[in-house]
């Protein structure tokens, strides 16, 4: 073929092949440079627009340079850069927040030069979208691998963008990627190497196709339905930036292939739907399936709606329309519970009962279709993990929706939904935060505890969920541990006597309150002798104390640990879960032994002995730390009673292995049977089969005045006088108050932990009152000075307010980055402030801090423990719109070295002895031994009487006459038996506790 007629023959078939490739050339947009690293954008951090590098610790954040390349692929620089990553680090393009985001929905995708090494890592990439800037915005991420060499163009099209499940900044926004408010983008570079990389020319590119705009979605996934009614199944189009579709929409819909029978359980269906071109966002169609009544009882069965959508995107998953199972004995909410439970369980796979013992966390469920999949019985919400928006509608929306998808399975087992509440519904902004339970043991107010329990509970429910993992019934004993402020106090006495707060969450000891609206499910945890770990013995990570090991006598064990769990069982508690630490039972010869392993205690002490009957769930991940392979972890743990496994992000893996135990005889079916007996039961009780989804009736009380008033009481009332020479408190209206410390004004650190998040974090969190402004509204002249640099000239009075910032759990204990000393700058305000002027220092914190150094400079010192968020409650002390009347709940020591030490040691030498409290009482009483010997007499004969009130009020009295003649010449001949007394009491033997007293007056 000539030359000429070969590139005739060319054009030709180029013609032919070229017109439609050359319009869809022509009507993309031109490219969109985001970045050509010639030096246009800066290296700045927001709010300013510009480069910036971030990384989990100090050496991860890489080194970043704009180099001269000969090479480069466009113009003459390219961003190059240096890594040694351990964790995690990368850098990120933020665009300034003072300016609008940018759009780019006009594009099908993002383009960039990376110089690639051949080091076969991945390299994730991330986009910004929504939000109020690039630091609170959704992360969209995907990935490519370093499999080549020199320079090439990485092109990702938007559609390969996923939701971040694992991170979000501020919790999501949408979870959908819009691209019309886009911040940026960011890169994270490999770990566990030391790398180079090269990076040039980053673009937006192609134009946006109609299925990347525009997507059809369904109102729901799941339609249950009653037999014989017909489901409404909404399509609705929707398009980014509401824009019209520019070609029309179909939607080709047909029923089938479900487990319900076409002709005999629904009428089959099958069509198109049509949005045409020009039709608006928002334009719904419905499609009606009908059912069939057939009169006969029968299990829940579905019928699949598969849609095939041309011109937009289609939904994510073939919505189920559900009928509903109907006439079966467990569905008739007339029968008694244990009934129901019978019918329910014998016609149970062995595949759905695990799926009952199986609870996953709430964002480890990226496909929701997975709820019915497995047939899970529970979610939980760990410490931080809260829906977007962080609302009581925002909650009740997200957990109705995971309870519709339980409909979806054989029996339509709801779901029973967990949180860890345990001052307040504490993961939600605007709920009421109470003290944490440290401060609850310091008022020394059963009542009061009760009430605490009862908001908490009306403000859990309300969000529609029914079960809290509250409360900790753990006996703290060394107050180096992180955990310290979740405990009550040192003494089981006391723990018992606040236990009251069971009958607040949960009303009546027979759970026949369980199903009204303003009940919640409680859990006594952490089952047994978490509070009395050594010190050093922990294994977990950085932790040295909590998760560790309890070393004990079994007459310890039972006197401090058990003891409070027999009375919580009394009480009717719901739930238990057993704690991550080890026991080393002194005797047993077993050594330490983690307590999910513990049969003895579990399935022998908790369920037989005590005789909880009702469901034991375990910790987070806690069969991760027992001994064996992952069969041998499961097996361990069901066989030694837990019934329920809290296995956040391995929900499919733990179902299949218990499967697995059960077929091969490993684990007995009585045994599973068992655990999903008490489950269920729980389920009927809560009313979750006759009402799954929220009732949100009660949601306007959350946050509301009355509430927070009696968080205000409890702040109040858990405020410890230790200390108040001259008279200094209460405050009059009169004096001109200076106010300084890192505390005064931060409602997240008088919150502390578990507050928001499970760590808690300082700031304004979540709304409230802090003590500043608790104490400016009281009334008088407030000057405020956090570093206590303002000049104190003039002033009448100092409150200085110290202590800690938040922690929880391991995180907390002492020796992982904690002490019990006060911060340098808290030193230095104390110092400033208490050498001016008549001083008053608040300790806000969740443990004893070590104040004895600076003791002789402070008037009045006041143990104000983690008040919560009624800061105002704090001030009514301070200006004696109440009374102090806190005592220390437990022993405030003289140094680090001293712990552990507690109520009741042989050394017992501390700074202020358990149940120590002064009063602002108008009138303390008077007298001395004559005074006292009259209180015993009358204390024993209220003793034998079994008048109470009498009683505690007559120890009160003797309690106050030696603290009077005490004040602060506190040794340890007054301590010991001064402690003594207020064990005594709690454990109603009065007439002891004021001969305790009379022993410590005489030594005072």
């Amino acid at each position: 073929m000539s030359r000429t007629a070969l590139l005739v023959s060319t054009a030709l078939f180029a013609a032919l092949l070229t017109p439609a490739a050359s319009r869809a050339a022509a009507e993309d947009p031109a490219p969109t440079p985001v970045d050509r690293f010639e030096g246009e954008v800066p290296f700045a951090a927001q709010p300013a627009e510009g480069i910036f590098t971030w990384g989990s610790d100090a050496d991860d954040p890489p080194t970043l340079r704009l180099a001269e390349r000969p090479d480069a692929p466009e113009g003459q620089k390219v961003l190059a850069g240096t890594y040694a990553i351990s964790g995690w680090g990368g850098f990120t393009h933020d665009y300034a927040a003072a300016e609008p985001a940018h759009d780019w929905s006009a594009h099908r995708g993002i383009r960039f030069w990376w110089e690639g090494r051949s080091t076969g890592k991945k390299i994730n990439f991330e986009i910004k979208d929504g939000g109020a800037h690039g630091e609170a915005s959704e992360l969209w991420t995907t990935s490519f691998t370093d499999d080549f060499t020199g320079w090439k163009r990485i092109e990702i099209p938007f559609s390969d963008f996923v939701y971040r499940t694992d991170y979000q900044p501020v919790g999501g926004i949408d979870q959908v990627l819009g691209l019309t408010a886009m911040w940026g983008y960011a890169v994270t570079l490999p770990t566990g190497e030391s790398g180079e990389f090269a990076m040039d020319g980053v673009e937006l590119y192609g134009g946006a196709d109609q299925t990347r705009r525009a997507s059809v979605t369904t109102d729901a996934a799941v339609y249950p339905v009653e037999e014989g009614a017909s489901a409404a199944v909404r399509v609705t189009l929707t398009t980014t930036g509401a824009a019209p579709v520019d070609r029309p929409v179909t939607v080709a819909y047909e029923t089938g292939g479900g487990t319900a029978s076409a002709g005999a359980d629904y009428t089959p269906v099958s069509g198109t739907v049509t949005f045409p071109a020009g039709t608006a966002s928002g334009a719904v169609r419905t499609i009606k399936v009908p059912t069939v009544k057939d009169r006969t009882a029968e299990a829940a069965e579905t019928v699949p709606l598969k849609l095939t959508v041309t011109g937009a995107a289609p939904p994510a998953e073939t919505p189920q329309i559900v009928v509903d199972a109907h006439g079966l004995p467990y569905l008739n909410a007339k029968l008694p519970v244990k009934q129901r439970v019978k019918d329910l369980l014998s016609r149970m796979s062995v595949a759905e009962k695990a799926g009952q013992a199986t609870q996953a966390e709430r964002g480890a469920i990226t496909a929701p279709a997975d709820i019915a999949g497995y047939g899970l019985g529970s979610l939980l919400s760990g410490g931080g993990s809260t829906p977007t928006p962080n609302t009581a509608a925002g909650w009740a929306k997200m957990i109705d929706g995971f309870q519709l998808r339980a409909q979806a399975t054989r029996f339509q087992i709801p779901l029973i939904y967990g949180v860890d509440a345990v001052h307040g519904h504490n993961n939600l902004v605007g709920a009421t935060v109470m003290p944490h339970n440290i401060g609850i043991g310091a008022s020394r107010d059963p009542q009061l505890a009760r009430r605490t329990g009862e908001v908490t509970a009306a403000e859990v429910r309300a969000t529609g969920v029914p079960w809290d993992f509250a409360p900790c019934l753990c006996v703290t004993r060394d107050e180096r541990w992180g955990r310290s402020y979740e405990a009550f106090g040192e003494d089981p006495a006391l723990v018992k006597s606040m236990e009251t707060v069971i009958q607040g969450l949960q009303g009546a000891r027979d759970g026949r309150d369980l199903k009204d609206g303003d009940k919640v499910l409680a859990t006594a945890k952490h089952f047994v002798g978490d509070g009395g770990t050594t010190y050093g013995s922990s294994t977990t990570g950085s932790y040295t104390i909590d998760q560790g090991v309890t070393e004990v006598t079994r007459r310890e064990l039972e006197a401090v640990h058990l003891s409070p769990y027999q009375d919580a069982v009394d009480r009717g508690v719901g739930t238990v879960m057993p704690s991550y630490s080890s026991l080393d039972l002194a005797g047993d010869g077993r050594g330490p032994v983690k307590m999910h392993a513990r049969a003895d205690l579990i399935n022998g002490v908790l369920k037989g002995r005590m005789g909880f009957d009702g469901f034991v769930i375990s910790d987070w991940n806690a069969i991760d730390q027992l001994p064996g392979d992952y069969a041998t972890q499961v097996r361990t743990a069901v066989n030694a009673g837990v019934d329920m496994m809290m296995v956040p992000y391995s929900y499919k893996e733990f179902s299949a292995a218990l499967v697995a135990e059960v077929k091969a005889g490993r684990v007995s079916e009585r045994r599973l049977d068992d655990a999903v007996a008490r489950i269920l039961t729980q389920k009927f009780r809560l009313g979750l089969f006759e009402r799954p989804y929220a009732d949100t009736r009660g949601a306007s009380r959350i946050g509301s005045a009355a509430h927070r008033a009696v968080a205000r009481q409890a702040a109040a009332a858990s405020q410890v006088l230790l200390k108040n020479d001259g008279g200094v408190l209460p405050l009059k209206k009169s004096q001109k108050v200076y106010v300084a410390g890192s505390n005064a004004d931060d409602i997240g650190n008088q919150t502390g932990g578990w507050t928001i998040t499970w760590q808690g974090a300082s700031g304004a969190i979540t709304p409230g009152t802090t003590i500043l402004e608790g104490i400016r509204a009281a009334g008088g002249t407030v000057t405020y000075s956090k570093d206590a640099s303002a000049p104190l000239t003039g002033q009448d009075v100092g409150v200085v307010v110290v202590g800690e910032t938040p922690y929880a759990e391991g995180v907390g204990d002492v020796g992982n980055g904690h002490d019990l000393e006060l911060s340098a700058a808290d030193r230095a305000a104390v110092d400033t402030v208490c050498a001016a002027v008549k001083c008053v220092v608040l300790v806000v914190s969740g443990r004893p801090q070590l104040v004895g150094d600076r003791l002789g400079a402070i008037d009045a010192l006041v143990a104000s423990w983690l008040p919560g968020t009624e800061g105002a409650g704090v001030a009514d002390v301070l200006y004696g719109r109440r009374a102090f009347t806190g005592q220390l709940p437990v022993t405030w020591p003289r140094s680090e070295a001293q712990l552990p030490v507690n109520v009741g040691d042989r050394a017992y030498d501390p700074q202020y002895p358990y149940g120590w409290g002064l009063t602002t009482l108008t009138k303390v009483p008077q007298g001395g031994t004559a005074t006292l010997k009259a209180l015993g007499i009358a204390a024993r004969a209220a003793e034998r009487a079994g008048a109470d009130t009498v009683g505690r009020a007559l120890v009160t009295k003797a309690r106050l006459i030696v603290q009077q003649k005490t004040g602060g010449r506190i040794t340890a001949r007054v301590a010991a038996p001064f402690a003594d007394a207020e064990h005594l009491l709690l454990t109603g033997r009065y007439g002891a506790a004021v001969e305790k007293l009379t022993e410590a007056y005489r030594a005072g």
